[in-house]
């Protein structure tokens, strides 16, 4: 299937497919709207595409839930597979079995092009509202409304050599001003500190509405000094147009629904949060300082869609796109390292606080606990492993995407005395249960589960048959299925 090239496209796909709800009723950005969502994500129901925002420029749309999964139970993850160019049947495991491979493509530069859809409409300075965007107010407790959700933050370092696109929750201030979250330990922070360095405000880009493969990749944990924009061309085949901003010399999607420019200030910081976040709370009263975004230029197209998020239980995007995106990134890893594993997959049920691997059982192994500790090691070690707190180790009977069957694994396969608890591990601060100690260090104690059968200690005679349907013989199943009907059901 070909890659969609533009956020607009996207939206057309999407309405082909019965995945979309055009909503033409006047709603309030005030909590309505993503309440909206949060309900559509929950049913789940279509992607809601707002036609008419309360006190909202009018011709600006909004559409929730891009990346929420499917009402469509023989696809639930259309939007997931469409987002990468896949064909819509594309089962989950092998969404991040093709995902996986995104490292090793050959990259490709963006091409600069001299215009685009993005350049339709210009603001600069005092033209700008950014209060007049529909802008939602999303969970009850926020600590204001949030402007980027699923959007792309593009900035670069002062040499130019690292340009990083990425998604990075931003909270409106003002008409010309936003709260951007600049975290150290994470690209944008270590970029940011690279101007700081040298005393110069950082530039910046906040891309609303882009390619669906572009936001899938700036969800991608990859590695410093990789480029989104030549790694999502690489994976295309082909490369991306890109246009240079008005007010700097960063270059952004032509295709961009909305184009939001300026610089982070070094010096003036404001309080930001609290937000809904992907493991499912709203941390009341929990501010913290941040740059000051200033905004100096808007460009965007005619009548533009800007996507929204309303982060919290799952599935949302944060499950959907970086859920898949971590598993791909550590599956990709574990097999360069040469672990015998099968599958990997972060249940989406989990909230990102779960990844599950399954081992080949075909391969031989002495050690069960050896194994299960290399694998938690090994995962811990990267970066994309540091944003999970427990993987699950099992055996590949058991399919990692199927809740159902990790539970059971869970629950049946996992002895107590095998949980492997490994102190000291990095790991990211929104994880639901750290302490305030530990969500200000990063650093927290992480686990591994066991659940690896011991083959090799029972006789072949006394091993253990799944007493499930699929035990039966084939000709039986088939016979079974063939007269279902005739048996009444």
């Amino acid at each position: 299937m070909k890659p969609l090239k533009s956020f607009r496209e996207y939206v057309e796909i999407l309405k082909e497919h019965n995945e979309i709800v055009s909503i033409h009723q006047e709603v309030d950005w005030n909590l309505e709207m993503s309440a909206i969502i949060r309900r559509a994500y929950e049913l789940p129901a279509p992607a809601p595409l707002f036609k008419s925002i309360k006190d909202s420029t009018p011709g600006f749309e909004v559409l929730g839930a891009p990346v929420g999964m499917s009402p469509n139970k023989e696809h639930p993850y259309i939007r997931v597979a469409l987002s990468l160019g896949l064909p819509i049947n594309t089962p989950a495991p092998e969404l991040v079995e093709a995902w996986s491979h995104l490292p090793d493509v050959n990259p490709i530069p963006p091409r600069l092009v001299t215009t685009g859809e993005c350049k339709e409409n210009k603001l600069f300075n005092d033209e700008i509202d950014l209060t007049k965007l529909p802008v939602p107010f999303i969970h009850v407790g926020d600590g204001g409304r949030y402007i980027n959700t699923y959007g792309i933050l593009i900035v670069r370092t002062p040499d130019g050599s690292w340009v990083n696109w990425s998604i990075s929750r931003v909270m409106l201030e003002g008409p010309r001003s936003m709260a951007g979250v600049v975290i150290a330990s994470q690209h944008i922070g270590k970029i940011y500190r690279e101007w700081k360095a040298i005393g110069k405000k950082m530039p910046f880009a906040l891309c609303l509405g882009v390619d669906p493969g572009i936001a899938m990749i700036a969800g991608y944990p990859l590695p410093d000094h990789v480029n989104e924009g030549e790694m999502i061309g690489g994976w295309y085949g082909e490369p991306i147009d890109v246009v240079k901003c008005e007010t700097s010399d960063l270059e952004v999607p032509a295709t961009s629904e909305i184009v939001i420019e300026g610089t982070a200030s070094l010096e003036e910081m404001i309080p930001e949060g609290p937000m809904g976040e992907y493991a499912g709370y709203t941390w009341v009263g929990h501010k913290k300082s941040v740059p000051r975004f200033h905004v100096t230029a808007m460009t965007h197209r005619n009548n533009p869609i800007m996507p929204v998020t309303a982060a919290g239980i799952p599935p949302e995007e944060n499950h959907t796109n970086w859920g898949v995106a971590i598993a791909a990134s550590i599956q990709n890893t574990l097999r360069k390292q040469g672990f015998p594993i099968k599958e990997c997959f972060i249940p989406l049920e989990s909230a990102v606080h779960w990844l599950v691997v399954t081992v080949d059982r075909s391969h031989p192994r002495e050690d069960n606990e050896r194994l299960a500790f290399g694998i938690g090691e090994a995962v811990f070690a990267t970066r994309a492993g540091s944003y999970v707190p427990k993987v699950i180790v099992t055996d590949d009977d058991i399919n990692p995407s199927d809740i159902n069957q990790v539970v059971w694994a869970l629950a049946t396969r996992h002895h107590p005395d095998r949980r492997i608890a490994m102190a000291g591990q990095n790991v990211l601060p929104l994880v639901a249960y750290l302490d305030e100690k530990e969500k200000s260090d990063g650093v927290t104690t992480k686990a591994v589960y066991n659940c690896l059968l011991p083959l090799n200690h029972w006789p072949k005679e006394k091993q253990p048959i799944e007493a499930s349907f699929k035990s039966y013989p084939e000709n039986l199943r088939k016979h079974v299925i063939k007269n279902w009907g005739k048996y009444g059901f």
